[in-house]
């Protein structure tokens, strides 16, 4: 049973959030013949952007690059 986890920014709506879960699965079962979409799971992870850094900076910093 594959898991997916997904780690973005906070901010995305559910409708969004749906479609993505959606495409993620469908590539999952395309690669992989003959698994049902049941057994495919995504976990989504939001988090602040001031919880993200790169190089020293928050991503909520306005030069986060």
């Amino acid at each position: 049973m594959p898991i997916v986890f997904v780690e973005m920014w906070e901010g995305r709506t559910i409708e969004q959030k749906k479609k993505m879960i959606q495409g993620i699965t469908k590539a999952v079962t395309s690669s992989l013949p003959g698994l049902p979409p049941e057994h495919v799971q995504v976990i989504l992870r939001d988090y602040p952007k001031h919880n993200w850094s790169k190089a020293g900076k928050l991503a909520s910093e306005p030069d986060f690059a």
